[in-house]
């Protein structure tokens, strides 16, 4: 059985295991409001864009002129996976459900002999596929030092897949990331984005486009890549705060439990060690 000094210890560490904890989830529900807000907010031009895109897409159809974006390269033998993790531990699963549902494809599309290439943002899901996806890893995204993702940073990777696609590197592009619905509740999301896919509902009403559809579709579509991607980034910035600002909950309620058996433990083991000195005193008082 420990000692009291050493329970007395263990109750110190946790106790100040708990107030770390505590920080982090005040930050992250800080963070959390910003993050939201912007991925709520980046939903309707999103959803607008795919909805223009998907109106011109139909029109087009498979002629010849599509574009390749649009089009793709006519076959789906190597697929790009883009997994959008974070740069942090301390969340959860949030990192593990992606990893989980990139590396199910990833085995799928491998059993149906496509040759498959990763292509990781975020260090916590480049440390987990490297383990078994080392030689399919083709590139990393590092947003370590970027306190507050942009458009900027969508840009920068859009360029990274749009070029890998037209030198042919790649023939289906997917992204992986976690759509944010709630603090606890994150919904791990494949997106194919190259060539691009539309929902059947987005085609909206029919529009005379000055140049042609087709002219303004080669235009859009990179666009929209970036904007597919920026809006992920979003999304998985929300998850992330959410993820973490749950599970440091859990952790802070956890180390109050703790502290709560250790004190018990640590008051029984104090009033036995008195109760033990009395008695020898009273033994010690009637053997005299």
């Amino acid at each position: 059985m420990p000692s009291l000094k050493d329970l007395k210890n263990k109750i110190a560490s946790v106790k100040n295991t708990r107030k770390i904890t505590k920080a982090m989830q005040m930050v992250s529900a800080a963070k959390l409001r910003r993050a939201q807000d912007s991925a709520v907010a980046a939903r309707p031009y999103a959803e607008r864009m795919n909805a223009v895109m998907g109106g011109l897409a139909s029109s087009v159809g498979s002629s010849a002129s599509a574009p390749r974006l649009l089009a793709g390269t006519g076959s789906d033998k190597v697929q790009l996976l883009v997994v959008m993790t974070s740069e942090r531990g301390l969340c959860g699963g949030f990192n593990s459900t992606i990893v989980r549902l990139a590396r199910a494809r990833a085995q799928e599309l491998m059993a149906a002999g496509k040759t498959v290439k990763i292509l990781t943002v975020g260090k916590k899901g480049r440390e987990q596929l490297k383990r078994d996806y080392s030689t399919n890893m083709v590139g990393h995204v590092d947003l370590s030092e970027v306190k507050r993702v942009g458009y900027v940073n969508a840009q920068a990777i859009a360029r990274d897949v749009l070029a890998r696609f037209a030198a042919e590197e790649c023939d289906v592009v997917t992204i992986f990331y976690n759509r944010f619905q709630s603090v606890i509740s994150q919904v791990p999301t494949a997106q194919q984005i190259i060539p691009a896919k539309f929902d059947a509902g987005s085609a909206s009403a029919l529009y005379e486009y000055e140049p042609s559809e087709e002219a303004v579709l080669a235009d859009l579509l990179p666009r929209g890549v970036a904007t597919q991607i920026f809006t992920a980034l979003l999304e998985n910035g929300a998850s992330e705060q959410g993820a973490r600002m749950s599970a440091m909950d859990n952790a802070t309620r956890n180390a109050g439990d703790m502290i709560t058996k250790y004190t018990t433990i640590y008051n029984r083991s104090r009033q036995a060690a008195i109760t033990k000195e009395l008695i020898e005193i009273i033994s010690g008082a009637e053997a005299l």
